[in-house]
């Protein structure tokens, strides 16, 4: 399982690489047909596809490496046993908004399913939309690791 994850995590962060240079060409090649006069008006639609699913691939690559803003004042003044329950309880809470993200989010990518993404015919917003609960459940399996991990540490008084 654990080869398995690594794969993911590598799959993961190579496919979001991907999807960031492919923004740029996408942005810039539109750029460049307007100036040209010939606007080619997709290549924007493609791009911002593109960001939705980016942006939460690059959120779970973020959360696994610890590279997500945050703000520990409080919590670097507590005795070690409440910082553990503390970050405990931000990673349950944390859990709970994503299960929840991924439960509305699928149902947004079905109800969404039939609908043209910005007027491309052949071309679902259900592609936009899964992003949210593929999303959130990489970011969900990375918060309960992250939470399993803090069970491991040691306590100390």
């Amino acid at each position: 399982m654990a080869e398995f994850y690594r794969r993911l995590c590598r799959a993961e962060a190579v496919i979001a690489g991907t999807f960031l240079v492919l923004m740029v060409v996408l942005v810039f090649t539109g750029g460049v047909a307007r100036m040209l006069h010939h606007p080619l008006n997709w290549t924007i639609d493609l791009a911002t596809c593109l960001f939705a699913w980016a942006c939460f691939l690059c959120a779970d690559i973020a959360w696994r490496n610890n590279a997500l803003v945050s703000i520990a004042l409080v919590t670097d003044r507590l005795p070690p046993r409440w910082r553990i329950a503390v970050m405990r309880l931000n990673y349950l809470l944390i859990a709970a908004f994503l299960v929840y993200i991924a439960i509305v989010g699928a149902h947004l990518a079905w109800v969404g399913r039939a609908r043209a993404f910005q007027g491309i015919p052949g071309i679902s917003y259900s592609w936009v939309t899964a992003s949210l609960p593929a999303g959130a459940l990489l970011l969900l399996i990375t918060t309960l690791l992250k939470f399993r991990a803090l069970g491991r540490e040691p306590v100390r008084a």
